[in-house]
């Protein structure tokens, strides 16, 4: 019985040689991973090789390492200690071609924030961050997309930076959750009291305006102030800022606290309030989960920082072609409702 001649390798590397625009050396080096090709030559053979169906195992079109930059602020509240580890156990699961480059700056240090994002001494191929939402801020990231770096948003949107992902919770969503639970839980016709960590951190932003949305709308008996009390998670300035509103006679029906410094609103209210006052707030940290089987607190909303730290990470890979390709949420993701009934046992940081 006769066979068809059988055809010959080269040909088809001549094929893939023809269709890359590089030589038929250049594809055997590519495809038998030997020698040295350029990053650019690498890409062309594989992409040819695969519109052309070659029936074998391909290579990875990149070649030599991958680095990624991870930057966050240096803050020590309990959910950016969550989110820190939460990354640290993804990171510890990756291809060992990554390199990945932890960067902490200084809280409100916007300088220390630029130079982490601006270019660095090797070749970035991507950056999960988590940043305020300034000019310079935008810039930067602008800048970082333009060299061609995936850029993977957390916790916080930043607007304008064409093709970057957002991990984190719809904020909006968030703060208007809050604005109505506080309607529907205040106990007493008086004010809410806002505070927020930063004005420059859209998700602050985001949360108080939709935390007012709702009480103007739904609830006109509860008085909403117009201008934000910031308070950097301090708990001294959120001590501080509760106290004040006690002090000059307001009814405090209600408080909405979009960040932490948490203690500080424990103490104020232990010594001030004289009537229960309702309170809402983020993240079931660990003071937080006492403060609700005390009944001083009356709902926490949970960003979930273990699926912000997954879904930032899946989405630079899948950019970098190294992992499958992922919907992300255009507003945001999903958040979670805890109250004193629904804690689970566990710490938050365990």
């Amino acid at each position: 019985m006769d066979h068809p001649p059988r055809r010959k390798k080269t040909a088809r590397f001549v094929e893939i040689a023809a269709l890359a625009g590089v030589s038929v050396a250049t594809v055997d080096r590519v495809l038998n991973e030997r020698g040295s090709v350029s990053a650019r030559a690498r890409a062309q053979v594989v992409e040819a090789a695969r519109q052309l169906g070659v029936p074998r195992l391909l290579p990875d079109a990149r070649h030599g390492l991958i680095h990624i930059d991870i930057v966050l602020p240096d803050n020590r509240t309990p959910f950016f200690q969550r989110l820190n580890r939460a990354l640290q156990r993804g990171v510890a699961m990756l291809d060992k071609r990554l390199v990945v480059h932890r960067v902490w700056t200084p809280d409100q240090d916007e300088a220390a924030l630029l130079r982490a994002i601006g270019p660095r001494r090797y070749p970035r191929q991507a950056l999960i961050v988590a940043a305020p939402d300034t000019p310079a801020v935008r810039a930067a990231l602008q800048q970082a997309r333009s060299r061609g770096e995936h850029i993977a948003l957390v916790v916080t949107r930043v607007d304008e930076v064409a093709g970057a992902g957002y991990f984190g919770i719809d904020n909006h969503a968030a703060g208007r959750t809050a604005g109505y639970l506080l309607g529907r839980l205040c106990r007493k016709v008086g004010r809410i009291l806002l505070l927020s960590s930063r004005r420059d951190y859209r998700g602050h932003i985001e949360r108080s305006s939709g935390c007012r949305e709702v009480l103007q709308a739904q609830f006109p008996q509860l008085q909403c102030d117009e201008a934000l009390r910031e308070t950097y998670d301090d708990p001294d300035r959120c001590y501080w800022a509760v106290s004040e509103a006690f002090r000059r006679g307001d009814v405090i029906a209600g408080i909405y606290n979009t960040g932490a410094g948490s203690p500080g609103i424990e103490a104020a209210l232990r010594r001030f309030a004289v009537d229960k006052v309702c309170w809402v707030t983020h993240e079931l940290s660990d003071d937080h989960r006492q403060y609700l089987q005390q009944g001083l607190l009356d709902v926490v909303l949970d960003q979930d920082p273990d699926t912000q730290a997954i879904r930032a990470l899946q989405h630079v890979l899948a950019a970098l072609e190294m992992a499958p390709a992922t919907g992300a949420p255009a507003q945001g993701g999903e958040f979670r409702l805890y109250f004193a009934e629904n804690m689970g046992p566990q710490p938050y940081l365990a």
